[in-house]
């Protein structure tokens, strides 16, 4: 498994090798054009005699190990998007992602749950809608990235959990851990607006800062740079779930909710929930005292998703666990 700690070191190998480049770029102009000139012909193998100076072969070994490391991420990434997509995808339209979007590589799955909501608000219905959309472009942007980088298949969706209608469902164990409902009850995300967007705002808020962890290990420009497009459409979702939360003064279970999701972090301020009435704030951005969304790493980030503040491979959303290197939640303590 590529973890945080190996993720980071071969992206500091990156970085020595750009400093390197751009010290012999300094000094190579420091030499004179005239100077430059002739290293650039003995470089392309120009020479009066016609005898071409062999250039010098760098190691593939630090560049594989990068291509590696953003491969492992925008896996992790790509499971993320096939749950969020199949929720909002039922929830929205009465019907999952299509066949075309599950393929790959890695162990196949199938989604348990799933119903479309008799959406009562308006506005909730046609915001479900979006995110529907937004989603599955998600899953198949970092799809079509992970072909283009690799030169093979993206991951395939794992199982995945989103039953709200049995009492051992992903959504129903959650709720009985952050105490919304009693032990062994079913919580169903499915059954109201209101329970709807208390199943997006479990998901979103955790998703977002899976990202915000993820997005400055990432090495390759390319990536970065839908990864942080995806980031910043994750966290207007998130936003927007809040700001549609607080609106109807259910600020009481995302409160719960929240606690839930650190609890499975132990020792760590990661989350926040909404606030009352009685705040000066609404705090539908939960941030630090920067201003700044939080973050989780990996492992963190899977304690969420697989409920357990154990090191496991599985659990929760994701029964079976999920596709790639990157795939076991922190052990806590």
């Amino acid at each position: 498994m590529i973890d945080q700690e190996k993720i980071a070191t071969v992206l500091d190998a990156a970085a020595l090798r750009n400093a390197e480049r751009r010290r012999f770029l300094s000094i190579a102009g420091r030499t004179g054009a005239a100077a430059g000139g002739l290293a650039l012909l003995s470089a392309c193998g120009g020479s009066s005699s016609g005898s071409a100076t062999p250039t010098p072969t760098p190691t593939s070994t630090a560049t594989s190990s990068v291509e590696a490391a953003d491969i492992s991420i925008l896996n992790l990434a790509l499971n993320l998007e096939y749950l969020s997509a199949q929720y909002f995808s039922y929830a929205a339209l009465g019907t999952g992602l299509p066949a075309s979007d599950l393929t790959g590589t890695g162990t196949p799955g199938t989604v348990t749950g799933g119903a479309q909501v008799a959406f009562a608000d308006p506005v909730v219905a046609a915001c479900a809608r979006e995110i529907a959309r937004d989603d599955r472009a998600h899953v198949e942007y970092l799809r079509s990235l992970a072909a283009s980088l690799t030169g093979s298949s993206p991951v395939a969706m794992p199982a995945i959990n989103i039953d709200g209608t049995s009492a051992t469902g992903a959504f129903s164990t959650f709720a009985q851990l952050a105490t919304v409902v009693a032990a062994g009850a079913p919580f169903n995300p499915y059954a109201s607006d209101e329970n709807f967007l208390y199943g997006a705002f479990i998901l979103k808020d955790a998703i977002v800062t899976v990202y915000k962890g993820l997005a400055p290990l990432i090495g390759t420009a390319a990536f970065a740079a839908g990864a942080v497009g995806v980031l910043g459409a994750e966290s207007y979702h998130a936003g927007l779930i809040r700001t549609l939360l607080y609106s109807k003064g259910l600020t009481a279970n995302p409160a719960l909710f929240s606690n839930a999701r650190n609890s499975l972090n132990p020792g760590k301020n990661l989350d926040e929930g909404i606030a009352g009435a009685n705040s000066s704030i609404s705090n539908i951005a939960p941030v630090d005292g920067n201003g700044i969304v939080f973050s989780r790493n990996t492992g963190q980030g899977l304690n969420i998703f697989f409920q357990n503040k154990a090191a496991v491979t599985s659990g929760g959303f994701f029964p079976s666990g999920v596709n790639g290197t990157v795939n076991t939640s922190a052990a806590s303590g």
